[in-house]
């Protein structure tokens, strides 16, 4: 087998022969544990800056190996470079540094992407790295802006005219909030063509985990709104038991396998059963569901590494 179709095997090992090993290991326990309630507080602190702590997060990884381009996403979801459908609009939430943005505008080059995070130092740094590739036509394929779809939901200029009203009157009344319209680079907001009627393909990447738990609904729920009928979420995301879930220690539990880093980024780890309930009742149709289960060396420790992903295609009923 060649080094490159090693990188997109995903079946080194099987998921159950890991959970065995997981569960039946006492050092690993703590994972396993319900997550009990918070006692009462009468003054609770308030919640982290999630948009800070992953601005921290970028400033300190942007560079180096830290993140590389996930070329393995092309034979994951073909989709995106088919050339089945004519320039296919596509939203990437919580884009990063870009390294899903890059592949995608290499390996299609009708492909128009609108990338989102809800950080602003990330957006500068995807920017800076797309402006230096030799990616053509970047200028009118690519369009970051800042959103925390899971706390304000996605601008209403991503979803088709009709459902404008009805989007808005929903989000008001399920936050009792006014809906935040966020700027974007190169959009005029003035015309009607501002409205985009939803997008073609959702990259939902590493990204759903980040977002505290009780939160995941509502923003599945956004995702689902501003996709077009027939249109496909792409999803890959930590998977149970993944190494990095076996590395917390019991105080960094914040959750029933939801965990916080020291640098107040968080992480959650999906069985597949959550990910299909999560994905089901905000009203996708599941098309392909599966751990992916990666075997990686340490070359400086000579470890065997057992890495845990979830992959999953989900359709909006046409």
């Amino acid at each position: 087998m060649s080094e490159a179709e090693a990188e997109y095997f995903s079946k080194d090992f099987d998921w159950d022969d890991l959970r065995n090993d997981v569960e039946s290991d006492p050092s690993l326990r703590h994972h396993l544990l319900p997550f009990p309630p918070p006692a009462p507080a009468p003054a609770p602190p308030p919640p982290p800056d999630v948009a800070a702590a992953w601005g921290g997060f970028h400033a300190r990884h942007h560079t180096g190996k830290f993140f590389k381009e996930r070329r393995y996403l092309l034979k994951e979801f073909p989709e995106l470079v088919s050339r089945g459908k004519k320039n296919p609009r596509v939203l990437e939430v919580g884009c990063g540094n870009g390294s899903t943005v890059l592949p995608i505008l290499r390996g299609n080059e009708d492909a128009v992407v609108y990338a989102c995070d809800c950080s602003g130092e990330a957006l500068e740094y995807v920017k800076e790295m797309l402006g230096a590739s030799n990616v053509a036509s970047i200028d009118r394929r690519f369009y970051p802006f800042l959103c925390d779809f899971a706390l304000h939901g996605f601008p209403m200029w991503l979803v088709c005219s009709p459902c404008r009203e009805t989007s808005l009157h929903q989000h008001c009344c399920s936050s009792g909030e006014e809906k935040v319209e966020l700027p974007l680079r190169g959009f005029d907001m003035s015309k009607d063509s501002s409205c985009l009627g939803g997008v073609d393909f959702i990259t939902l990447i590493f990204t759903l985990s980040a977002i505290p738990f009780q939160m995941m609904p509502k923003a599945l729920a956004e995702c689902f709104r501003v996709l077009k009928p027939g249109g496909l979420l792409l999803f890959r995301d930590y998977g149970l038991y993944d190494m990095t879930m076996l590395r917390f220690e019991s105080g960094k539990r914040v959750g029933f396998r939801e965990y916080m880093r020291s640098d107040a980024t968080r992480s959650y780890f999906f069985s597949l059963e959550i990910v299909r309930d999560l994905f089901c009742c905000a009203g996708f149709i599941e098309l392909e569901l599966e751990y992916c289960c990666i075997k990686s060396l340490n070359r400086r420790s000579g470890k065997s590494m057992r890495r845990v992903w979830v992959h999953g295609k989900f359709q909006k009923p046409t």
